[in-house]
């Protein structure tokens, strides 16, 4: 530090002590130069001693001058890698803090990557986080989106990570150990777990808040691989399969590890499950502000509609349907068969409210329904989601039944099947529905078929189906 930037009482320090020493060298300097000048102008040699010592000091600022400007051009040697503090920094006396040695730039990552989503459970110290980035970076690991859940007895990072392809996810898992993680838990990602949490999380609540029959699939998009099930208004006791009874689960819901309970003012319940890997009180927060949008904005379906025309002329529309549709559903059901009734319920339908609350509500599914220009039902279509698989059905008047109702209402739901991000959807018939078993058939998709309990589940996969920009209902006139 220089005595310039040394102050007292908020003014500069100066030395005279100093400021006198460098004034009787400058005294001195010249009295010598005198003296060597007149030493050597009286010699009988003087002037011409003079000029050469003027032409050897012009050469020698040359030779300075030009070998300075080569070395400026040419590249600085190995040894000094350290960045150098700017002049006037230098020149005002400012502390520089050196920049760290430069070390070899690492090679670029291969072409060839996979995306993983890693949740692992570290100590709540200072510290922790850091040894995690190093480890990874440390396998040629890329941290695209990191995600912070706090607990109790730590904290729960879940990354989103790009590693080469030849690394395996067991490889990641036992760096994670040595650098401090617990509890790690690893799968393959894909391109739609690139789009950042708030914007995730924003656009699930805007398809909730179009569709009711959403909610299920955007609590399955939001909690990762997991069963979600509907259970009914509060009833006493215990359930059949041994869960507790609704009455059981408070307004604000349960977070039990692996299992979440949220409620709606009806009383209905809906549990989340997700055995491999236990939810944290910020997913519980998440899913429980769905659920809570879910209810204050009450029943609502897309009301827009497909309006075909049947080979022999006459016009059917096919719309969404739910609750609001039980009473023309109901008589739908009073003016078919038995045997139809058998095909579609496989036995007699006893209580046809029972079963259409259930079938037509937004909790359990979609519900497509074809409607005749006088406005009577005429064939209904559900898509039901049941737990972490899909089920379609079908039923048809029988005055309207091989017309191609059947397989236009299979692929309507086969495409909103495929857009809410299913892999497969199943039907359960009977092996003389030859109805059923063809519009399966119809649908171009690769197909397993099991007898179980004397009933035929015909399985289509749907992952190399093609997901159109929008719904096939809705780019038809609305009524």
């Amino acid at each position: 530090m220089s005595d310039v930037t040394r102050t007292k009482h908020g003014r500069p320090i100066h030395h005279w002590r100093r400021d006198v020493v460098e004034l009787a060298a400058l005294f001195t300097a010249v009295a010598v130069a005198d003296a060597v000048a007149n030493m050597v102008g009286h010699g009988p040699d003087g002037p011409a001693l003079l000029v050469v010592s003027a032409v050897v000091l012009l050469a020698t600022a040359g030779f300075h001058t030009w070998w300075a400007r080569r070395q400026d051009h040419a590249p600085p040697p190995a040894p000094d890698t350290v960045a150098r503090p700017p002049a006037d920094a230098e020149q005002a006396g400012h502390t520089t803090a050196l920049a760290a040695p430069e070390t070899e730039t690492p090679p670029a990552l291969p072409d060839a990557t996979t995306l993983w989503r890693m949740r692992t459970t570290v100590r709540d110290e200072p510290g922790s986080l850091a040894a995690l980035c190093v480890t990874l970076a440390e396998r040629r690991i890329d941290i695209l989106s990191l995600q912070a859940h706090p607990l109790t007895e730590g904290t729960v990072d879940e990354f989103l990570l790009r590693a080469p392809t030849d690394l395996a996810g067991t490889e990641i898992t036992r760096s994670i150990a040595r650098a401090g993680g617990t509890g790690t838990w690893i799968e393959r990602a894909d391109a739609h777990d690139l789009v950042d949490a708030p914007t995730r999380i924003l656009g699930l609540a805007t398809r909730t808040a179009l569709d009711a029959a959403e909610l299920p699939l955007a609590l399955r998009h939001l909690l990762g691989r997991c069963t979600i099930r509907s259970l009914p208004a509060a009833r006493t006791g215990t359930r059949g399969d041994g869960s507790a009874p609704s009455e059981s689960t408070p307004v604000e819901g349960v977070l039990d590890g692996t299992v979440l309970r949220l409620k709606d003012p009806d009383g209905e319940v809906i549990t989340v499950e997700r055995p491999y890997l236990p939810f944290t009180p910020t997913e519980f927060a998440r899913a429980r502000a769905l659920v809570e949008l879910d209810t204050r904005l009450g029943p609502r379906i897309p009301r827009s509609q497909d309006v075909l025309t049947l080979p022999e002329g006459n016009s059917i529309t096919v719309r969404r349907a739910d609750t609001a549709d039980i009473e023309a559903a109901k008589a739908m059901h009073e003016r078919c068969s038995p045997a139809t009734l058998d095909k579609r319920y496989h036995g007699p339908v006893h209580d046809a409210d029972r079963y259409l609350n259930h079938l037509l509500s937004p909790r359990f599914g979609r519900t497509l329904a074809v409607r005749t220009a006088s406005g009577r039902i005429v064939g209904i279509g559900h898509l039901l989601w049941d737990g972490d698989e899909t089920e379609v059905a079908l039923l048809v008047e029988d005055e309207w039944q091989r017309r191609g109702i059947g397989g236009q209402l299979l692929g309507r739901l086969v495409t909103m099947a495929v857009e809410a991000g299913c892999e497969s959807v199943y039907a359960v018939t009977q092996a003389s529905n030859t109805g059923m078993v063809a519009a399966m058939r119809g649908l171009g998709l690769p197909l397993d078929y099991q007898i179980e309990e004397g009933t035929l589940v015909i399985t289509a996969r749907l992952d190399a189906t093609p997901v159109s920009s929008r719904l096939p209902y809705d780019s038809a006139q609305r009524p």
